[in-house]
């Protein structure tokens, strides 16, 4: 991959954002559409009107659209990202693209049918060392997404978000009873397995994933490194800890 910066903190910079999609025509993390099309078809309908948080430079948008799904906004933080993105699809009516802080969504409260993320949230973590004990700087913005993913959704809305977190990781993130919703979670993929998550407003926390939030993480599990050692082809993985 030619693109990789030179540290993991980079990742989490706009200038490098903005330079590499100046020169790079699309990327796409965790594999395209059409390996997690059957879990995506089972909790988005075609006439549910989608957010995409950090969309980049992925095809997906567009694959959702030739699909049948109408209605996606799509943001990044990269003004290049936008420009280009709104540029290339310009004939396609149903897609939205803003430059936007998903840190702070511009958005009335109960926007969206659905909020789907796939890596982005993972980039806000590129710096963490240890996947037990995320910074309280890192949680502290991960946090500022997360109620802004549930202020934006309509109840009953579903967040999706696609990542290479497993469960024993990311769902401690999740599973706050502040953001007022569920959890559910799919895998997907070969040798290396990534997961889909759905996270629906308005439905209570089952009992394990409540009680995640108030107590401490138990390390009985490898780490995420261990499970990077024979990752796929999309070698920033291996640049991630978490």
């Amino acid at each position: 991959m030619d693109h990789l910066p030179d540290y993991n903190a980079r990742y989490k910079d706009v200038d490098y954002w903005d330079d590499r999609y100046k020169k790079e025509q699309s990327f796409e993390w965790f594999g395209d559409l059409s390996k997690f099309k059957h879990l995506l078809e089972d909790h988005v309908s075609k006439e549910d009107k989608i957010l995409v948080l950090g969309c980049g430079n992925s095809s997906m948008s567009f694959d959702m659209f030739n699909c049948g799904y109408g209605s996606i906004v799509n943001i990044d933080y990269s003004v290049v990202c936008i420009e280009t993105m709104a540029a290339k699809h310009a004939h396609c009516p149903g897609l939205t693209w803003l430059q936007m802080d998903a840190r702070k969504l511009a958005f009335p409260e109960d926007t969206f049918d659905v909020v789907l993320e796939k890596g982005t949230l993972d980039a806000m973590m590129v710096e963490e060392k240890d996947p037990w004990n995320v910074s309280s700087e890192t949680a502290s913005v991960l946090q500022q997404v997360l109620k802004e993913i549930s202020r934006v959704l309509k109840p009953g809305g579903r967040f999706i978000s696609v990542t290479f977190a497993q469960p024993h990781f990311r769902k401690r993130l999740y599973a706050q009873e502040q953001f007022g919703w569920s959890i559910r979670h799919w895998s997907y993929g070969g040798g290396f397995q990534y997961f889909f998550y759905v996270l629906t407003k308005g439905e209570e926390l089952s009992p394990e994933d409540r009680a995640l939030e108030r107590s401490p993480a138990k390390r009985d599990t490898p780490s995420m490194a261990a499970f990077l050692e024979d990752s796929d082809p999309e070698d920033y993985l291996n640049r991630i800890t978490i």
